[in-house]
């Protein structure tokens, strides 16, 4: 199906549905829901007034000698405009933008940025940059100042560009490295001249390449020239030439698709990713690296393994899954179908295929702080486990399933192989997916398992026990933010990211019916978003609670509660993130007009529901919803019937 089959012209004006049964004693989700918003409207200006500038920028008196470091500026505050999207504070959005402004400000006067862009830098920590930006331009894309940008850096990687960044010839960018300063030869100073032993935090990840003569171990770096050799050899193996994570570029591409659909980005797209796509069906394997002739393997003894970010070093299918998904999924917003996820499958059955189970729990795994908690296993433990990474000698680095992965592919496309995949981690899995751990990680993500147990029933109080998890973790960030001393973040990037109170994990979960976004360079995807109609704005009004308790791939049902015993509020539901989704019919039920009754009677009211459906016919409908009043809405739906836009709110005047 391509983006236009099946859409159907939208209505002169929407269908309006006005909720009728009365709420009774509000559900716990909605109220812990409302109370989730509230909090972290007061936590995300402590944030600001603790770490940030009066220009927006971060407090960081340090000077950064490196290619590294940008990322962890923007990942700050890298969900801020995702929570002003769902609903968060008016202010919050302008907030976003102007520390978006500062921070940019702040790295072209520390050298890392140019023309308010990464000068060259690798896609995995671009991607993680990047998601503050994507979220803003979806949130407001009437912002012409954020609407050229996006086309701006967008151009950069088309042929013709300037930066030279790709080359049209081998349908490959020229350089890990790369931006605005198109492609930057070998990995910067840090690693080019020497890579030595005594990097504590890069240790865990073994050598980055694993056939350097006279280098066999990571102590070996100690002796002799061994730390200039390997130095050099990734400088010139590494460091030149396409790799799988530069995928993520896809999507930077596809958000400025999204504002008038220029089909010179399209096309790029669709043939960035075909050309991968092709590689890895000539190989039967999801390579990773490209050489400048455009040749896989071409430096690394025609292994189709062993690139910069890639399946040896350092985080193998971490890096390699989000990319092909990131890819794959930006060419399926592209093309409106899901042929291209191909793509994406590949490197997820690859290690699938080598799964291992009863394994001794690894307190060395790379990624072991993240999925431990994520899984809720102790020393001592046996783990049913995938490898993560391969090099020379075989698979390696033997970890749980990151779920996030398997979960993206069967959500965006909703094809019944994909479902059948991520039945099949669960099965393998070996944990209940049914508990809720109360952790957060950088990406915001890991609770995908208890998430997807409750849409396929069978953990129906998880919207509760999330939300009060989630309650916990913005009261735990800001009592962080409360013990921090004066200059403590001066000389640490991640300490901010350590600390940043907003959440919105749960949130995307329960009201838009998403996982988190894809944490290295993922759109700002929803099968359900809203906007308030009386603010003219993105995002569930005041009062109001939201809760997608099914979605398949012809439906989606989505509970919405008034908690406001006073005020009315008004909603559009648009189907998908950008409008993708064609709405056939909804059904709901309306209540039969006795409520509130007679004053007389002192036990409270429910009355009788009577069904109640309409045809529909477009990518969104209204809903009122008068005070203390709710509605279940069961919607049937044509997935990616209509070509994915940035949609600005009803009624909102665009700015100059």
């Amino acid at each position: 199906m391509t983006a236009h089959d099946g859409a159907t012209p939208a209505c002169s004006a929407p269908i309006e549905i006005t909720a009728s049964v009365p709420t009774g004693p509000p559900p716990a989700w909605a109220v812990l829901q409302r109370r989730l918003f509230d909090e972290l409207d007061a936590a995300w200006r402590l944030f600001s007034d603790r770490y940030t500038e009066a220009d927006g920028r971060l407090r960081f008196s340090g000077a950064l000698v490196d290619r590294d470091g940008g990322d962890d500026f923007y990942e700050a505050f890298f969900n801020w405009p995702a929570l002003y999207r769902l609903g968060g504070a008016d202010d919050l959005l302008p907030a976003a933008k102007h520390h978006w402004e500062g921070v940019t400000r702040q790295l072209t006067e520390l050298g890392l940025y140019r023309d308010e862009f990464e000068r060259g830098y690798d896609w995995f920590h671009q991607g993680e940059a990047l998601l503050m930006f994507y979220g803003i331009c979806a949130a407001d894309p009437a912002d012409r100042r954020f609407r050229e940008r996006a086309v701006r850096f967008a151009e950069q990687y088309l042929p013709g560009s300037d930066t030279g960044n790709y080359d049209a010839g081998i349908r490959a960018l020229r350089a890990p490295h790369n931006g605005s300063d198109g492609p930057r030869p070998g990995l910067g100073p840090q690693w080019d001249d020497r890579f030595g032993h005594e990097q504590k935090t890069m240790r865990p990840y073994g050598l980055p390449l694993r056939d350097v003569p006279g280098v066999r171990t990571w102590d070996d770096l100690a002796h002799g020239d061994n730390a200039a050799r390997m130095g050099r050899h990734m400088r010139e193996r590494l460091g030149r030439g396409d790799t799988a994570v530069n995928l993520a570029a896809a999507a930077l591409v596809v958000n400025a698709w999204l504002y008038d659909h220029d089909p010179r980005l399209a096309a790029w797209v669709l043939e960035y990713v075909d050309a991968w796509r092709e590689r890895a069906d000539a190989l039967g394997a999801m390579p990773d690296n490209v050489g400048l002739s455009g040749r896989v393997g071409e430096y690394h003894d025609g292994r189709w393994f062993g690139g910069h970010y890639g399946w040896t070093w350092p985080h193998g299918v971490h890096s390699v899954g989000a990319a092909a998904l990131v890819g794959a999924i930006s060419a399926g917003m592209v093309d409106g179908g899901a042929d291209r996820l191909d793509l994406a499958r590949r490197p997820l059955d690859q290690v699938w295929d080598q799964r291992r189970t009863g394994m001794p729990f690894d307190t060395h795994a790379t990624r072991r702080p993240g999925w431990a908690h994520a899984v809720g296993l102790g020393d001592g433990r046996t783990v049913n486990a995938l490898p993560t990474r391969l090099g020379p000698d075989g698979w390696f680095d033997h970890q749980p399933a990151q779920v996030a992965y398997w979960t993206w592919l069967w959500w965006f496309g909703m094809q019944d192989q994909d479902r059948a995949r991520l039945e099949a981690v669960r099965a393998h899995s070996g944990y209940e997916w049914s508990t809720v751990h109360a952790f957060r990680d950088k990406e915001e993500a890991g609770h995908e398992p208890p998430w997807l147990a409750y849409l396929d029933g069978d953990n129906s109080d998880y919207p509760e026990r999330a939300l009060r998890m989630a309650l916990a973790q913005v009261s735990h960030r800001t009592a962080l933010i409360a013990a921090d001393t004066p200059g403590s973040d001066d000389q640490d990037l991640h300490r901010w990211q350590r600390v940043n109170p907003v959440v919105t994990e749960v949130l995307t979960q329960l009201t838009t019916g998403a996982p988190q976004t894809l944490y290295n360079g993922g759109l700002p995807l929803t099968r359900i978003r809203y906007d308030d109609l009386d603010a003219a704005r993105p995002g569930l009004p005041p009062d109001v609670a939201a809760l997608v308790e099914h979605l398949d791939a012809g439906s989606t049902t989505v509970h919405l509660v008034n908690v406001s015993a006073v005020h009315t509020r008004r909603l559009r539901l648009l189907a998908g993130g950008f409008g993708e989704h064609l709405i056939t019919s909804a059904r709901w039920n309306r209540g039969d007009g006795r409520y509130p009754g007679d004053s007389h009677d002192y036990h409270l009211p429910a009355g009788e529901e009577i069904s109640d459906s309409a045809p529909v016919h477009d990518n969104s409908l209204h809903v009122t919803l008068p005070p203390g009043r709710r509605i279940r809405l069961r919607l049937d739906m044509q997935l990616h019937a209509r070509p994915f836009t940035h949609h600005t709110s009803p009624t909102t005047f665009r700015r100059p």
